[in-house]
């Protein structure tokens, strides 16, 4: 008897064996990749793409779920996959057997875990080469965001800073078990294509723009010094000038460039 899917891990999985190939198909892996697989549930997307890379990694936090794929991997003679029962927010990436080389990812994300995990791999970017990742419709539209929408925050501008966004497949409610409240869109991260401006200093970067959007219905100057309580009023509004930035702006209009000119201008060391 299969066991239901358990809602504390927001578990939906692919049913239609149409988009499970479109998917794979979409991701372009060939026979000399190795990809980890975050959260392979049954193996809708596993015992498939195992046929068409040379190692697969799956990582999967249900331990019942582990052992229930195991099995069927065993049942169907497929040796190049390793099932990891653990969880992905704690799993280290380093662990992958790419030789020195990069990794691909794939995986259908629980709705409650999608940022955390996007997190993860910007932090292990220099591991990765792309992923291919199953998102909630809205978390999809903010991550592929462009500035002067509602959509577009610092999460935009953090994973697109990193990794060329885009957006792959759209996939309805409708293809998921149990059938989840809203529809999920595949994007693609090309953590080999990062933006092609960096920082003076990725820390200083990363503290500008998360206080750029942390109070986003303010002017950007208001915005930064509540963020920024120990920087005078006047250095940030200086900084801004000096960046080329009107102190009027809010965050959601600002490009990833001005925010790299803005991280350039922004004194830090006293905060």
């Amino acid at each position: 008897m299969i066991r239901p899917p358990k809602k504390s891990l927001g578990q939906h999985f692919l049913k239609e064996n149409a988009i499970i190939d479109n998917i794979i198909r979409l991701a372009h892996f060939d026979e000399s990749d190795i990809v980890l697989e975050i959260g392979p549930g049954r193996g809708a997307l596993t015992i498939p793409l195992a046929g068409k890379v040379k190692t697969l990694v799956a990582v999967e936090k249900d331990e019942e779920l582990a052992v229930e794929l195991k099995r069927k991997l065993s049942l169907n003679g497929i040796l190049n996959v390793t099932v990891v029962p653990g969880d992905i927010l704690k799993w280290d990436f380093k662990a992958m057997p790419c030789s020195g080389g990069r990794f691909h990812a794939i995986g259908n994300l629980p709705y409650n875990i999608s940022k955390p995990v996007l997190e993860r791999l910007m932090v292990n970017r220099d591991l990765m080469g792309r992923a291919l990742l199953m998102l909630q419709k809205e978390v999809a539209a903010r991550v592929t965001a462009s500035p002067g929408g509602k959509t577009y925050g610092a999460l935009s501008v953090f994973v697109q800073y990193h990794a060329r966004a885009s957006t792959v497949l759209h996939v309805g409610c409708g293809s998921f078990f149990p059938r989840p409240k809203v529809d999920s869109t595949v994007i693609e991260l090309d953590f080999k294509s990062p933006f092609p401006l960096r920082a003076l200093d990725d820390y200083v970067f990363t503290r500008v723009v998360k206080g750029a959007f942390a109070h986003r219905r303010k002017t950007i100057l208001n915005s930064l010094g509540g963020y920024f309580p120990l920087l005078e009023r006047v250095a940030i509004a200086e900084a801004l000038e000096g960046a080329g930035i009107s102190p009027a702006s809010r965050a959601e209009s600002l490009s990833i460039e001005d925010f790299l000119r803005l991280a350039s201008t922004m004194d830090l060391t006293i905060t």
